[in-house]
This record gives structure tokens, sequence and C-alpha cells, in this order.
């Protein structure tokens, strides 16, 4: 769980999280030296959970979400995590969905499960209004329209990966700094011919405070699909015979 500036938020998922049936759950923070005290807070409960259930990784610059999310999740492999449950810390993410994304991917042999907003039963919070609803499908028709994919949700940050995928992703040489890194991650996956599930959920707009969205993170998001398809990054070792093999959901 990435956080910057999410004093007003964590406390509440923190307790959510440790609060699911799911004895081998373990919460690792991974604050961007947040200027709010949002790594001071994540410390303290920590301290109250003890360090078998829940860790803090500070890191010492803002480089983007992207950055934060591969730090975390190469940790968690590293530390012997065999799935990894990616979420974001200001309340969008329904935190009780969390053990039915892991009970798919036990069920599976899918890399990655998605907790998707735009495969059937899935839905939106009321509080967006019309433009940023068109918006964000609009990103996701355009992400995976450009790199021939078939998931429904390939934008979404709510995701269940299992570590055996991460580690053929090999999350040093993913390039995204910021929102697209989500679709970078997904596309990697397939390429390496892991298959994708996604489940329904609903999406809720964030607690407290503001999006971390700006211009630099919005140009990212509309190049990156492109540099992925033109093979831009490198190699991607792909193991699928065709983008998009796998998919499933």
């Amino acid at each position: 769980m990435p956080t910057y500036n999410e004093a007003g938020n964590l406390p509440g998922m923190a307790e959510a999280l440790m609060a699911l049936p799911l004895p081998g759950l373990r919460l690792l923070v991974v604050d961007d030296s947040s200027p709010d005290g949002t790594g001071e807070i994540a410390e303290r409960f920590a301290e109250r959970y003890g360090s078998a259930r829940m860790s803090v990784l500070h890191r010492t610059e803002k480089d983007g979400l992207g950055r934060a999310y591969a730090a975390g999740m190469t940790r968690a492999v590293a530390e012997g995590a065999e799935y990894v449950l990616q979420m974001d810390a200001d309340g969008s993410h329904p935190v009780a969905k969390a053990a039915e994304l892991l009970g798919v991917a036990l069920a599976t042999d899918a890399g990655v499960v998605i907790g998707s907003r735009y495969v059937q039963g899935g839905t939106l919070s009321d509080a967006w209004g019309a433009h940023r609803k068109l918006l964000s499908r609009w990103a996701n028709a355009y992400a995976g329209t450009i790199l021939r994919t078939r998931v429904r949700d390939i934008t979404g940050g709510f995701n269940i990966w299992r570590a055996d995928a991460l580690r053929a992703i090999d999350l040093a040489s993913v390039d995204s700094a910021g929102y697209s890194f989500q679709v970078e991650m997904k596309y990697r996956a397939l390429r390496r011919g892991f298959g994708v599930m996604e489940v329904p959920i609903h999406f809720e707009d964030r607690t407290v405070g503001e999006s971390k969205m700006n211009l630099m993170v919005q140009l990212e998001s509309i190049v990156m699909p492109w540099k992925l398809r033109l093979g831009a990054l490198g190699v991607l070792g792909a193991r699928a015979s065709r983008p998009g093999a796998g998919v499933r959901g």
C-alpha cells in the first residue's frame, strides 16, 4: 500500500485490513516521506499489530506511484509472500473484496486477479461526475486498443499477483513511474503468458484528501501504451503467442 499524504485515510484502511479473516495477511506500507506524518502514523500501527502483521518501508524521495508499488512488491516477494495484493490507501478500493480476489487467485492459475470496475457487476462511485467516468472508460479503451488486450480494467490498481508472475515481470526493469504502472504490469504479464482474471468491484471516491494525478502523470499514461506496443522498453521475453492470450474473466 503506497502512501503520500494519506494521514486521514491510513488508520481506517489499516484497521479494516487487519480485521479481515486472513491470518496470513501482512500489510506493507510504502511511504514516500509524507509531510503530513503518514509514515509516523504507519509506524504506530505497525507497533500495535506487530512486525509479523505490519511493517513500513520509508522512501526518501517521491518519484511516483509506480516506483513505490515496485519497491513494495519487490520487498514482499523477497520476504516470502506467495501472493501480493496491491491497493491504494485512499479508501477507493473495497477492503472486503480482498478475500474474494485471493480465493480466485488460489482457485485458478491466473498470474493476476483484477478488482475490476468494468466487467459485469462492477460499478463506480456516484460521486464521480459524467466527465470523470467517461475519462476513465476512455483511458481503459485507449490502452486496451493500442495493446490489443481483452482486459476490461487494465488501468485498475486493485490487483492480487502471484509471486512467480512478479518475478517473471522483472520489477526492476518496469519503466512507468505513475499510474501507467498498472497498464505496463498487466501487459508484461500477458506477454509472458500469465492468465488474467477480473472480479467485479464497487469503486468508491477517495475518502479524504486530493488525487495525486497531475499533467506529467497524464502524459506518461498517454505515451506508455505506444512505448510498450512498439517495443521501446526492450524485449519482454514473451511466451504468449499474441498479446491478450490467456485473458479470462
